[in-house]
């Protein structure tokens, strides 16, 4: 499992390569090169041109790139073009549906991170998770609610939606996976709806989220902070435990192994 730990993963389309290093250095965890949504049909073979020049020209850039999905015609020379770089260190497989997508993706040497945004991907979650090369799961709930016919905004696409949410963090935990990425946010304005929606897949046990925007950044950074009451409780849970005691009594209540876990995680979130 890789345990490094991945808040934001900034997306930025690959027609505009001029964004790519401002992308980089927005204070993201990772970046993602973008040749699919954001990319129109047309400008499909370009897209992978600028994307080319750039990795040639940034030889000390480290980027994840999303290809096309696996059916479109542009799947392999997007995967092709992958392989042939070091500066990609990762792809993003949309509409990931089974395992063979993901070993076909995994023929590049580099680890994937399947996008689950469809009925299918939901139905083949496990295999998907357990397929060679993953390395954490993300989730499309934009992709997902148009495939499964959802009113966005409603509580009943909310209620599916969170069922879908349960299931790629199920699975994640089960395959021991790094922790799974929830879905955009789409309205860049609106900086209060997206600091809820971080703080509760914070809460469901997200790792983070894929943004479209640098703006989002920093809200995503922050809503995944611990607060200072729970940062407190953690200093105090790894300070008592360099006793070497396996099991001790603090304010009165238990601490074993999985409470000092739990602290670590949360000083590991402060960073």
């Amino acid at each position: 499992m890789n345990t490094s730990i991945v808040r934001s993963a900034l997306f930025v389309p690959a027609t505009r390569p001029e964004r790519i290093a401002k992308a980089v250095a927005s204070g993201a965890d990772r970046v993602i090169v973008d040749l699919e949504d954001a990319v129109q049909e047309n400008l499909k073979e370009q897209a992978r041109d600028n994307l080319e020049t750039f990795l040639r020209e940034t030889p000390d850039a480290r980027i994840l790139v999303r290809v096309n999905a696996p059916e479109h015609p542009a799947h392999g020379a997007d995967l092709e073009l992958c392989r042939r770089h070091a500066g990609v260190i990762g792809i993003l497989l949309p509409k990931a549906e089974s395992a063979a997508q993901v070993a076909t993706a995994a023929g590049t040497e580099k680890p994937v991170w399947p996008i689950i945004e469809s009925a299918r991907g939901l139905a083949r979650l496990d295999e998907i998770a357990n397929a060679r090369a993953v390395e954490r799961l993300s989730f499309g709930s934009l992709d997902l609610s148009l495939d499964l016919n959802l009113t966005t905004g409603s509580p009943g696409a909310e209620e599916m939606l969170g069922h879908a949410r349960y299931a790629v963090l199920l699975a994640t935990r089960i395959a021991g996976l790094a922790p799974a990425l929830d879905g955009v946010f789409p309205s860049i304005q609106d900086t209060d709806g997206l600091l809820g929606a971080m703080q509760i897949a914070r809460d469901m046990g997200f790792g983070g989220a894929l943004c479209i925007h640098p703006t989002q950044v920093a809200i995503i950074h922050q809503a995944l902070k611990p607060g200072l009451e729970e940062l407190h409780w953690a200093q105090r849970i790894i300070e008592a435990a360099r006793s070497g005691e396996g099991v001790f009594v603090l304010d009165g209540q238990m601490v074993d192994a999985p409470v000092i876990a739990r602290a670590q995680s949360i000083l590991a979130r402060a960073t």
